[in-house]
């Protein structure tokens, strides 16, 4: 008999394995036909192991019937393409200062390398994702920002806000069966033919709220939300926009764009949202699909 012959007759196997499925009938009813955006980012992105796993769970969400929309960055890439080019990279106050040269490369990066692939590598599961950028029909509008820091406004060149969402490209994807795939890039409202650096945390909350999203899961490096940092302790699984607007002071500078993503998301009408550790293969599953999920998770009241 063979290794897979012995494999379908162990009935401990085939129960365990049934067992996971069943557990998992509460939330695949709770999902169903539900949009939920995720945004894509962190380590999962540079490692072929997790970006395997993480296009097998949007394929797998598609396929039992939710309605996955991702929304990609592309920090590390950026920064590893700017470098090979030789030119700088500045951060200020957590943003990439972008210059009109900058901001050619990241719509190259974000746009022309990290979609495509990451819509093959879902689309190796059957041809269900498309790529799109959010210069694409008017899906974003955005509008140039700066940043204060200690009281001074800093200029950071061609970095703006999504401050305009027109669902209906995604929604019109959606309803053909698609997975949507986004680059988080925006044309320039005040000044057409111009291209902004939008921060994707921010641009996957925008998004979610406009397309009445379930949910928003944000990958991130981290297992989640430290009330006191850098006490591993101290974790936080659930809590309450309230209580998370308390903390954001308190918080550090790299998880303040995640958790205000999450902040806004819920205040605008998201049921949910939560960050989860991209560094965990099946981490999207893990948190929709089980009791109590992975990271920290973000809820009105």
């Amino acid at each position: 008999m063979s290794e897979i012959d012995l494999q379908r007759t162990d009935p401990a196997k085939a129960s365990a394995k049934a067992l996971t499925l069943v557990e998992s009938l509460p939330w695949l009813r709770r999902f169903r036909d539900q949009i939920i955006v995720i945004k894509y980012g962190g380590n999962a992105m540079v490692s072929d192991e997790l970006q395997e796993a993480f296009a097998a769970d949007i394929a797998y969400l598609r396929y039992v019937g939710v309605q996955p929309v991702v929304v990609h960055g592309g920090g590390p890439q950026i920064s590893s393409m700017l470098d090979r080019l030789a030119i700088p990279s500045e951060f200020k106050g957590g943003y990439r200062v972008t210059s009109t040269e900058a901001i050619s490369v990241v719509r190259m990066v974000l746009t022309g390398q990290i979609n495509p692939q990451l819509v093959a590598k879902i689309n190796a599961h059957g041809p269900i994702a498309t790529g799109l950028s959010g210069e694409d029909a008017g899906l974003f509008g955005g509008r140039r920002r700066g940043v204060v820091i200690d009281g001074v406004e800093h200029d950071l060149g061609r970095v703006g806000d999504v401050v305009q969402v027109d669902p209906q490209p995604i929604l019109d994807h959606l309803a053909a069966g698609r997975i949507p795939v986004v680059s988080s890039i925006a044309p320039d409202l005040d000044n057409p033919g111009h291209s902004l650096n939008v921060n994707a945390d921010a641009a996957a909350a925008a998004l979610a709220t406009a397309l009445n999203a379930t949910k928003l899961v944000v990958l991130t490096d981290v297992p989640g939300l430290y009330a006191d940092w850098p006490n591993r302790d101290s974790l936080v699984s659930h809590l309450t926009a309230t209580e998370l607007r308390e903390m954001m002071p308190r918080l550090e500078s790299g998880m303040i764009p995640k958790m205000r993503a999450c902040l806004d998301a819920v205040e605008s009408g998201v049921d949910t949202a939560a960050i989860i550790d991209g560094r965990v293969p099946h981490s999207v599953l893990v948190e929709l699909f089980t009791q109590h999920g992975i990271g920290t998770e973000v809820v009105a009241q």
